[in-house]
């Protein structure tokens, strides 16, 4: 009953856009999908993540592409670098509070840091190289280095999944393998629990308690995060054409990833704005399970990529637009500093010859194992991608059994390592932000430690130490040459398989300003 009333109450919300000076205090958006999970360490969703940054705050936020993507402080007042440079001093800043009004203490942040630590890319770099972590007073916390590592700042303050999100001690003890059941943040905004209806509808209201960091300038994560609406509602609709008629009606203010077919709706100069607000793009993954046939094969994975025509799924995803996507795609974004030629040859340069990649699938030891792939339905971007997938698998001789969910249900089920006869799973496709992926420190499905990697959990040594080289490289020369040699093994092992990289346009009403770069982000913009 009380499902019922809620989701009552939220379409009678949608549908009264603007009624009252009250109303104009709400801002209404169209998340990519359903937050299925709140917990911005378990998952690395970026729609939890995005849910992630408006309630839980970081120790250092990080500047956009123009300030090149560096870490300022946050919630901390600054740092003290001794011992040459093997202890940092972070000291908190004044004024942090927990949403339940409890003050932020150093051991918040310590127990947040460490099971942050034992999911993240990054941080399990910082770790490996830390001796000891305490907070001595309520305000410090201290770094015990075994070597100089100058990356810690953008360690905690990243802006990509996992966040090191900052929660109270009792909530960070949560086992980082265990979702939270309390979401307790310092950040600008508290997540109203009760208003929750899985499916449907996600509201926030502003934390009047927040404390802006006091220096810099609102840009990416970093600087003053000042709030201008006193209630954000996230309105979950599977349907684009639903989405693009609420957005054109004015019934909500904010689609965040319009489907390309429909961006017509939208000419230049009508009510809404069409934008590309991440200039760092995504790039789309296929992602194999590791842990079963026949993708525990690295033959088999190196014959498949004979079928991957990265032109075919772009078009499929963003159209006919070539402003909107790049091709080739190797394993760091086009453009990046780090971006390589190495290796490419191995990518189809024209329309894959599926004769030829059936003999070789033989030859690898295929023998028509039935494979699961989890295609997502709410996300179109991505079921378009699943689509051409599928047929791609198929001409390709593979046994697949495509089975479609909501992202939800792909995002929870993708952490199960049972078989895939048993609830498990082979493959599935997703997106990184070209941010994620464009360096060795923070892109997840690139590692290859096991048990302990992202979602597919390969095993790779060679990977391993070359992503720890490349921390140790004294300059761009050096991480750019060790950047080649990641790339030319990931080739040859196929931790993934890079579908293209693509632009991701977003969707808002024009009397919405200041919207700052990045991903959706719900501080500094506030409605003219």
């Amino acid at each position: 009953m009380r499902r019922r009333t809620l989701m009552a109450a939220a379409a009678a919300q949608l549908a009264m856009p603007g009624i009252s000076r009250a109303a104009e205090r709400v801002l209404k958006f169209v998340p990519q999908s359903d937050l299925a999970v709140v917990d911005p360490i378990w998952t690395t969703a970026y729609v939890t993540r995005n849910h992630g940054f408006m309630v839980w705050d970081t120790l250092y936020g990080q500047t956009g592409p123009a300030n090149g993507f560096k870490a300022t402080p946050q919630m901390v007042a600054g740092h003290v670098i001794a011992d040459d440079g093997k202890t940092w001093t972070l000291t908190l800043r004044d004024g942090l509070l927990f949403h339940t009004g409890e003050k932020v203490l150093a051991r918040d942040c310590v127990a947040s840091i460490q099971r942050w630590a034992a999911r993240d890319a990054f941080g399990q770099a910082l770790m490996l190289r830390t001796d000891a972590l305490t907070a001595p007073d309520d305000k410090t916390i201290v770094f015990k280095l075994k070597r100089p590592f100058a990356l810690l700042p953008v360690a905690l303050g990243h802006s990509y999944s996992n966040m090191c999100a900052i929660m109270p001690e009792r909530v960070a003890k949560t086992p980082p393998f265990q979702q939270i059941t309390e979401v307790v943040g310092s950040g600008p905004f508290k997540f109203l629990a009760q208003e929750r209806v899985p499916g449907s509808f996600v509201a926030y209201e502003r934390f009047a308690q927040y404390k802006p960091c006091p220096t810099g300038v609102a840009d990416w994560t970093s600087g003053p995060k000042i709030v201008h609406f006193d209630r954000v509602e996230w309105h979950i609709i599977p349907d684009p054409a639903t989405k693009a008629n609420a957005l054109q009606s004015g019934e909500v203010a904010w689609w965040e990833d319009p489907t390309s077919d429909l961006l017509p709706m939208f000419p230049k100069g009508g009510d809404v704005t069409v934008a590309v607000k991440d200039p760092t793009g995504e790039c789309m993954i296929m992602r194999p399970n590791f842990l079963y046939p026949p993708f525990d094969n690295p033959a088999i994975r190196r014959a498949l990529l004979g079928a991957i025509d990265q032109s075919e799924f772009m078009t499929a995803m963003t159209g006919t637009d070539k402003s909107l996507w790049k091709v080739p795609c190797g394993f760091f974004p086009p453009g990046t500093p780090l971006a390589t030629d190495a290796g490419m040859a191995a990518l189809p340069s024209a329309t894959p010859d599926y004769t030829k990649v059936k003999a070789a699938l033989k030859a690898a030891g295929y023998q028509g194992e039935k494979i699961v792939f989890m295609a997502s339905t709410d996300q179109a971007a991505l079921n378009a991608l699943d689509e051409v997938a599928d047929d791609m698998l198929k001409r390709s001789g593979i046994n697949i059994e495509y089975q479609a969910t909501d992202w939800g249900s792909v995002v929870q089920r993708r952490s199960l390592q049972k078989p895939p006869a048993e609830g498990g799973w082979n493959m599935f496709i997703t997106g990184f932000a070209g941010l994620d992926l464009s360096t060795p420190a923070g892109d997840l499905p690139l590692r290859g430690n096991g048990k302990g990697a992202w979602f597919g959990w390969p095993t790779n040594a060679k990977m391993e130490d070359l992503r720890n080289a490349w921390f140790e490289a004294p300059d761009l020369a050096a991480q750019q040459h060790i950047a080649a040699q990641i790339q030319t093994e990931a080739f040859d092992f196929i931790p993934y398989y890079p579908l293209g990289f693509a632009y991701q346009p977003t969707a808002f009403r024009k009397d919405l300003t200041d919207m700052l770069d990045g991903f959706v982000i719900f501080w500094n913009v506030r409605r003219a």
